[in-house]
């Protein structure tokens, strides 16, 4: 199946372009503090915009400008202004956004094997949706290197590589053989044959706590 790590797993699939993630980071970040002693934790590109099919946010922006306000009512998130300036003033804006770069930085970060994946690509989406930072720019991920202890030169070197782009597809690929369409996504992996989908679309963090839970606690049993 996906990894030949300890089970059970939880992977978080989703993507940089996805105003739903940007709502749910908080709720991933908080159930991985509550488990990280008893789980290992995984974030998955999904590639929801590739980049032979990105399109300039002004094809998005009234879709995006409608829906951001039920996103933030849900989820408590808040999108910055100089990504509502994009939003609301396409005309204005030269973003071309698409999920290939977001995806190699974060399979960069990996590489790198420091930990925390889940809050860099957190960060990533704070770039953002709430800096208003365009992510298909390498350059944006200059300035997350302080905060991982990144040296900064080798890093951007890194989203040059093959072997980051590579890891970035193979991730893309994996997603697409699960079937995954919609994130967020989140999956736990308890043996080598068994997944369980606890998360499709936004999902509260007791619901997400409460489906964990009963995954877990099924895998004890069975295994007792």
């Amino acid at each position: 199946m996906l990894m030949l790590n300890p089970f059970p797993r939880v992977f978080y699939i989703y993507d940089a372009l996805c105003g739903w993630c940007y709502g749910f980071k908080a709720n991933i970040l908080r159930l991985e503090q509550a488990y990280s002693s008893k789980l290992a934790f995984e974030v998955l590109s999904g590639n929801m915009v590739p980049q032979e099919r990105a399109e300039h946010i002004g094809v998005m922006a009234s879709y995006i400008a409608s829906a951001y306000k039920r996103v933030e009512e849900m989820t408590g998130c808040e999108f910055g202004p100089l990504y509502l300036e994009h939003i609301f003033n396409p005309e204005k804006s030269d973003w071309k956004l698409h999920s290939e770069t977001a995806g190699i930085a974060l399979s960069a970060y990996k590489r790198l094997e420091k930990g925390k994946e889940l809050e860099f690509a957190a960060d990533i989406q704070n770039l953002l949706m709430r800096d208003g930072v365009d992510i298909t720019n390498t350059e944006a991920y200059r300035s997350l290197c302080p905060k991982y202890g990144i040296e900064e030169k080798a890093f951007m070197e890194m989203l040059k590589e093959e072997e980051s782009r590579d890891l970035a597809h193979a991730e893309y690929a994996m997603v697409k053989q699960l079937g995954i369409t919609g994130f967020p996504c989140v999956l736990v992996q308890v043996d080598e044959r068994k997944l369980y989908m606890i998360a499709k679309g936004y999902t509260s963090y007791d619901e997400l706590k409460m489906r964990l839970d009963k995954v877990l606690e099924d895998y004890r049993i069975a295994n007792n």
